[in-house]
């Protein structure tokens, strides 16, 4: 186990990672069909939308990576994940919004039943790329009653509780990490502490040849020697 870098990584175990990427699928596909090139010439909506979404799902990714040599880079890439979701919350209320609608109650059947779908946990294989995005398809059915709906209402506000999932998951880790970093350290902390125990563990010298008690340096006409901790009941010493 590294005295310096933390573990990094293994984020396509993260259920957050999992769920923006569902919300990044689901998105592309939602802009696809229910966002008209005609009502959007310039591609903004689409591009900010999309862009969003990509935003949430890579920034957990990078975060995840970071980690090893940053507890505060990871803490901040995990934040742009939640902050980039909640933009694309933002938008799809607004869709909502324009059609005269309004998101789904959380006493809506169809909310509650989004909400209670679970996703299994991924395991790494030695074929880890081509098992996770099978793995992926797969837990991403769960949710295509609603995300590939005929009624485009329905798909929006699919998106939205799987957001708020995303989210609620994203502020979970950023609580753990600050925990992490606070009995921990950044990588500076931890590389003076690794240095300086090396330091201290160099310094403390041998074990007695005699008693097994660690020496420490002494000095006599004839120039430096390890003389045994335990003297005078024990004399053992060393070559320097």
């Amino acid at each position: 186990m590294s005295k310096i870098f933390n573990k990094s990584g293994g984020y396509r175990k993260l259920y957050s990672f999992n769920f923006a990427t569902v919300v990044h699928l689901g998105t592309i596909a939602f802009c696809k069909r229910y966002v008209p090139w005609q009502e959007d010439p310039l591609g903004k909506v689409v591009g900010q939308m999309v862009g969003a979404a990509r935003s949430g799902r890579i920034n957990i990714a990078e975060g995840s990576e970071r980690a090893g040599t940053s507890t505060e880079t990871e803490i901040k890439l995990t934040d742009v994940a939640r902050a980039s979701l909640a933009e694309l919350q933002n938008d799809l209320e607004t869709w909502l919004a324009e059609r005269e609608s309004v998101p789904w109650s959380v006493k809506d059947a169809e909310h509650q039943k989004v909400s209670a779908i679970k996703l299994e946990p991924f395991a790494y294989t030695d074929d880890a790329l081509h098992d996770y995005w099978t793995y992926l398809h797969r837990e991403k059915r769960k949710f295509d009653p609603w995300l590939k709906s005929d009624d485009p209402a329905v798909a929006a506000n699919a998106l939205i509780v799987l957001i708020q999932r995303t989210t609620a998951l994203l502020s979970r880790q950023m609580v753990a990490q600050e925990e992490d970093f606070v009995q921990h350290g950044g990588i500076k902390e931890r590389m003076y502490k690794a240095r300086t125990e090396t330091a201290v563990t160099a310094e403390a010298g041998p074990v007695c040849p005699k008693c097994g008690k660690p020496m420490r340096k002494r000095k006599s006409v004839k120039g430096e020697f390890w003389g045994c901790t335990g003297y005078p009941d024990c004399k053992g010493t060393r070559e320097v």
